[in-house]
């Protein structure tokens, strides 16, 4: 009975933070103009099969969705791994965030996380920066503190070279930090995991609709890695992907 308690405490501490920190970034409107100037879209950066080096199929995306004005903007983030052959997922992570400009060029967002893959649910606490950095790179990084009182941090790099009008080379690549150790999720303390990535895509229709082709690394790092060995899974894989980005 202690420890559910104390998790209950630690999910409501993080999401009582979570959201107090979201509406004192909300700034009030200043006239009723400003109230209607409202807008919305929903973006699919990544919508994608991936074919492993050691026969893995899955069904990889990574999106938002975005509701507010120039001013404050409510996102909900979603990006998962489905394992179409077990039918299962490997991966399930959705956030709420609220977000403004504290620049030209950068918002600050906070809110809540919620993972629910096949192992153990978690839910995370956010805080955050995004935007475009020098030489037009496209950066995330977001730092999040867990129920159980855990911490870590993730960063995402983007960029989109032009080889022509339409067809556009993007590299990326995400690197994942763990503070404390959390055997339960399989992530261990220090540099935990990362990803990167070459996406080969064709502008169709202005930038709504890009098919791409393209491959990823996965890799598992110190801790954590041998924590998956220890559990039979994959610490490394190639794979080979091919997708669209699609934006409403």
């Amino acid at each position: 009975m202690t420890n559910i308690n104390t998790s209950r405490i630690y999910r409501s501490s993080i999401l009582g933070l979570a959201v107090i920190t979201a509406a004192l970034l909300a700034p009030a409107p200043s006239s009723a103009e400003e109230l209607g100037m409202t807008f919305y879209g929903i973006q699919l950066e990544e919508f994608e099969y991936r074919k492993g080096d050691e026969n893995e199929n899955l069904a990889v995306w990574d999106g938002d969705a975005f509701y507010g004005t120039d001013e404050f903007k409510l996102r909900w983030i979603s990006e998962g791994e489905y394992d179409t052959d077990a039918s299962s997922f490997e991966t399930l992570e959705n956030q709420l965030v609220g977000q403004v400009p504290i620049s030209d060029f950068f918002d600050a967002k906070a809110g809540v996380r919620a993972d629910t893959p096949k192992s153990v649910d978690r839910w995370y606490g956010v805080l955050g920066i995004a935007g475009l950095a020098p030489q037009w790179f496209e950066v995330d990084a977001s730092l999040f503190i867990s129920e159980e009182g855990d911490a870590s941090a993730r960063l995402d790099v983007e960029y989109e070279l032009l080889l022509t009008n339409r067809l556009i080379l993007t590299p990326s690549a995400e690197l994942n930090v763990a503070f404390s150790e959390d055997t339960e999720i399989g992530v261990g303390s220090g540099v935990s995991s990362g990803e990167v990535g070459l996406r080969l895509s064709y502008d169709v229709i202005d930038r709504l609709f890009s098919p791409y082709v393209g491959i990823v690394h996965e890799q598992t790092f110190g801790n954590t890695k041998d924590l998956a060995e220890s559990e039979g899974e994959d610490t490394s894989s190639w794979l080979a992907v091919i997708g669209t980005k699609v934006v409403f």
